[in-house]
């Protein structure tokens, strides 16, 4: 598993640039709602957010990485393939993570030690202590890599403003995990979920942002933004 160690105020100024021929950008479209991170790792700030079953343009994804730069509504930055789909020659709907070797242009990334956009969200010390389980793909290509086990996953529309402003109020350390937190992902058992008074749910800081937790599957419910 790769680690990203995370430094408190490390941005930098992110040096991307395309390996082999320079290819056509191609058009995705998001499975949940998706973070744009301002890096390719989950430490990165979050910059914008595509819709489900938006579209976004994807320059180039990282050789051996899940991590892909895209643009979407006028705000360039980092998705998770995961939960990105594609349609290729072939005509066949798949997950950008197992996109063909020549569809997508390789990108290279290096950030640079200097302050400014691209910082760590609020990170101090550490690394990527685990990963989260695969959330939802998309029924379009529902037997794939990263579908959610065992069924339909509980959500929620929105909490109670009570809620929002506990969880606000009785912020806890994050811990940051491979991959993204989406409606529908499932979080290791080595994380804490914080109990909320009068509440089904819980929950826990991931990756930068509080979530809501179903305790009983440990699968995210709602996404604070």
């Amino acid at each position: 598993m790769k680690t990203f160690a995370l430094k408190a105020g490390i941005a930098g100024a992110a040096l991307v640039a395309m390996s082999g021929m320079a290819a056509a950008e191609v058009m995705a479209k998001a499975t949940t709602d998706l973070n744009i991170r301002s890096g390719p790792g989950p430490q990165y700030e979050v910059v914008g957010v595509i819709g489900a079953s938006e579209d976004a343009n994807v320059g180039g994804c990282i050789d051996g990485s899940k991590w892909c730069r895209v643009s979407h509504d006028g705000v360039e930055g980092w998705a998770y393939s995961d939960y990105l789909t594609a349609s290729f020659d072939s005509g066949e709907t798949i997950v950008l993570t197992e996109r063909p070797a020549t569809a997508v242009p390789a990108v290279t990334y290096e950030s640079t030690a200097s302050t400014g956009a691209g910082a760590a969200a609020g990170a101090t010390t550490g690394a990527v202590a685990g990963a989260i389980i695969g959330g939802p793909v998309g029924a379009v290509v529902g037997g794939a890599a990263g579908a959610v086990a065992g069924g339909a996953v509980d959500t929620i529309s929105a909490p109670p403003a009570e809620v929002r402003t506990y969880v606000q109020s009785n912020a806890v350390e994050p811990v940051y995990l491979e991959g993204e937190v989406v409606v529908g992902a499932g979080l290791p058992e080595t994380v804490e979920i914080r109990e909320i008074p009068d509440y089904e749910y819980r929950y826990v800081y991931v990756n930068g942002q509080p979530v809501l937790v179903e305790p009983e599957s440990r699968r995210i419910v709602y996404v604070m933004r």
